[in-house]
């Protein structure tokens, strides 16, 4: 009984990374429609956090003020700092790229782990598998430099967005243990909207509020907002708890498959054989990483 409840958490986490992988789709066409990095964030992050409001305990503040601020610096390392770095880059390079290098973010979540928490141990298979799907990781990236001749700014916030979710993942493990998972996602999405505020003094809102009415863009928020956001945020805190922080993250590496495929689709980016390599070793990695 056991092992079919943790299957099922395995396949949960898959499926919200499938959605996630869709995510820079979704973001990549409302910059194409105007808005702004900072914009898109603010809205998705705005409409989950008001919905989670109807699915969270009325509890406002942490026990302590250190546990306050630990949710307050992963508003930032899983919201504002993260979304927007990750955002920006989309605006500069392919979404199969800021997929793919966003992929570093499970090795370095398996490093800083084992470096802080000494009860995470690295078995062979997890070493290697990450290693394996993080070389898939490069080749699509080699493929895009050498290809496409896509400049690095955009892969350098990319970087940084990953260190940012690597730290994300150590907080939520820490935090996880003390209070509901719903209350720790209200309090993500509340400091997330607030660090993200002083963005908007260097660079004000331009996108006029009309054109929330196009379907490309209204129907795009709402996917980010509720499901990318509000669901997902709150299942994958789930997922951290129960599958343990080093195993869990290794499913990022699934997140450039579905953006691959989608990207390819709705974007009409360049899917070529060196993406179908890096593609088959993330997925190698990631089942490699995983056995126990």
């Amino acid at each position: 009984m056991h092992t079919t409840k943790n299957y099922i958490y395995h396949l949960i986490a898959i499926l919200t990374v499938g959605i996630w992988g869709l995510t820079f789709i979704s973001t990549k066409v409302l910059i194409e429609h105007g808005l702004s990095p900072q914009e898109i964030f603010l809205l998705r992050f705005l409409m989950a956090y008001l919905g989670i409001w109807f699915i969270s305990p009325r509890k406002l503040f942490a026990d302590n003020w250190k546990d306050e601020l630990w949710l307050l610096w992963g508003g930032v390392t899983g919201g504002s700092f993260y979304f927007f770095t990750e955002n920006t880059a989309l605006e500069i390079t392919l979404a199969t790229n800021v997929a793919f290098i966003v992929c570093t973010a499970p090795l370095l979540t398996t490093i800083l782990s084992l470096l802080i928490y000494k009860k995470e141990k690295a078995t062979a298979g997890l070493v290697g598998g990450s290693l394996l799907a993080l070389v898939g990781v490069a080749l699509v990236v080699y493929n895009g430099h050498f290809i496409l001749k896509i400049p690095p700014l955009g892969d350098f916030l990319t970087l940084l967005a990953a260190f940012s979710w690597a730290f994300y993942s150590l907080i939520m493990k820490k935090m996880s243990g003390r209070y509901r998972t719903t209350f720790i996602t209200r309090k993500i999405f509340f400091y997330g909207i607030l660090t993200i505020l002083p963005a908007f003094i260097l660079h004000p809102w331009q996108f006029s509020l009309s054109g929330l009415w196009q379907p490309a863009v209204w129907m795009n928020l709402l996917f980010l907002g509720v499901l990318a956001s509000l669901v997902c945020f709150v299942v994958w805190n789930i997922i951290l708890k129960q599958l343990g922080t080093v195993r869990a993250s290794n499913y990022i590496y699934l997140n450039p498959l579905f953006t691959l495929i989608g990207s390819a689709v709705l974007l009409d980016e360049q899917f070529t054989v060196m993406s179908l390599m890096g593609a088959m070793l993330i997925l190698g990695g990631v089942y490699w990483a995983g056995k126990r």
